[in-house]
């Protein structure tokens, strides 16, 4: 997993290295990373956006090193009664140029603020940004986004790629406006301590995913409940039940009144029109298209009741929100997971814009682990342990994709999975094959969570 820390335990970790590193000679160390970035691109022409301060001093830094390949260099001070010292008169040793108006340019960079900055861009350099239309090089991050929580207020930079030093800040994880990211390391090593939270990778995936061994059967894989649906909404039940069949479940029930459905599309699902009647299993996945009535309220208890791990998404959330009470029905040592998007998330607690800490403060309040929907999936345990998973694309945003991942997520639960670590690797899974499903895209967006499946089976496969 890749780690992230925050912007206070970076700058901590600076003051450190500063004891035995001279802060001018990190400066120069980053700043030639930022042009060896700049340089691969192949430039003839790169412009210069320069803020007060180091950040600023980076890019100065970075055009010096660019002049010394032989690349024209361009910059505009925002700030110039401000600009860096020492990174100016680099920069005008190196023969670079200061203007007051963008020109012609293959690469820009942005040293306009760093981690320390907040709020949007400034109106001065918001209309330059807006009128680049070539790759902007972020230093850092992204200027104008907030660097501990992703957020934008305003106006500010969209990056191709962004360069930072060190170690990965929340922002790193959280927007999307940082484009590619890549670490240099400047020499904070263990200064930087455990992370606060971290990215989920290919590897976790890999070394967490249950595979059959040689001993297993359907039972021994796990056996995984799927409540969902109705008759109103049967594709809820055979959306769910696909993630939980193609997962590598060892066997996958069903209880609702989408039996027959179910059973027509997923033959090999044990399916039965009464929960009582299911059977035994290793983990429920409850919700999806369940209703709010009566029916999905007494759905809800029974489920809380068997003393398994449960997945909770869409009508399910929203009872929880509308019956406080159905809390008491579980164990309290039985692991239970949420997975709202935001609208859903809201009708259980406040959703500020950090979306770390609110995911963070329910999971705690609720004893739960808590997968927060959304452009980059948020983990939160009880325990405080935070993962995000970065998609790939946005082409998930579409109905039906969210009762895809409940059942690819219970199957991982039924498999004795960690729920914190089953949530992220589902969510990782979904989200991959929701870009795979797509290529070709654009098209109808009901073909894509239909689509899914097939892609689950080839991701397993």
């Amino acid at each position: 997993m890749r780690g992230v820390w925050t912007t206070d335990r970076v700058r901590t970790a600076e003051q450190q290295l500063f004891k035995t590193v001279p802060e001018p000679t990190l400066m120069r160390r980053a700043a030639f990373g930022v042009a060896v970035c700049a340089a691969e691109l192949r430039p003839r022409k790169v412009l210069l956006l320069v803020g007060a301060g180091n950040n600023g001093g980076d890019a100065l830094w970075a055009g010096a090193f660019l002049r010394r390949r032989g690349i024209a260099v361009d910059a505009i001070l925002l700030k110039p009664e401000r600009a860096h010292e020492e990174g100016l008169k680099a920069f005008h040793r190196a023969g670079g140029r200061i203007v007051t108006e963008p020109g012609p340019a293959d690469v820009v960079i942005d040293g306009i603020v760093g981690i320390s900055g907040k709020g949007p861009l400034r109106p001065e350099a918001a209309e330059l940004v807006a009128s680049i239309d070539v790759p902007i090089i972020a230093i850092d991050l992204p200027s104008g986004v907030d660097p501990d929580t992703g957020a934008e207020d305003g106006p500010c930079v969209d990056a191709a790629i962004t360069v930072t030093f060190g170690g990965r800040k929340p922002v790193h994880a959280l927007s999307p406006r940082c484009g590619e990211v890549r670490v240099l390391d400047i020499g904070l090593g263990e200064a930087l301590g455990e992370p606060d939270f971290g990215i989920i990778d290919r590897f976790d995936v890999a070394d967490a995913w249950p595979i059959p061994g040689a001993t297993d059967d359907k039972y021994t894989q796990g056996v995984t409940g799927i409540a969902a649906g109705s008759a109103t909404y049967p594709g809820a039940a055979v959306l769910s039940a696909s993630g939980a069949v193609l997962a590598t479940s060892g066997m996958v029930r069903y209880a609702g009144t989408a039996a027959e459905v179910v059973s027509q599309r997923w033959p090999e699902v044990v399916a039965t029109g009464a929960i009582e009647d299911a059977g035994r299993v290793q983990a429920w996945v409850v919700g999806p298209g369940i209703g709010t009535g009566t029916a999905g309220r007494e759905l809800m208890e029974y489920v809380l009741g068997v003393g398994v791990p449960v997945c909770v998404d869409a009508d399910g959330i929203t009872l929880f929100a509308e019956h406080p009470t159905l809390w008491d029905r579980r164990d309290p040592d039985t692991p239970i997971v949420l997975t709202p998007h935001d609208r859903e998330f809201a009708r259980l607690a406040p959703l500020g814009k950090d979306r770390v800490a609110s995911a963070k403060s329910l999971a705690k309040r609720v004893n739960a682990v808590v997968l927060l929907k959304g452009s980059n999936t948020i983990v939160a345990a009880p325990d405080g342990r935070v993962l995000v998973n970065q998609s790939p694309s946005a082409w998930l945003a579409t109905a039906g994709s969210g009762d895809v991942l409940s059942g690819i997520l219970g199957a991982l639960l039924a498999a004795g999975i960690d729920p914190w670590l089953a949530a992220g690797c589902a969510a990782y899974a979904h989200a991959h094959a929701g870009t795979i499903a797509a290529d070709g895209a654009p098209a109808p967006a009901s073909m894509i969570a239909a689509a899914l499946s097939d892609t689950i089976r080839w991701l397993r496969g």
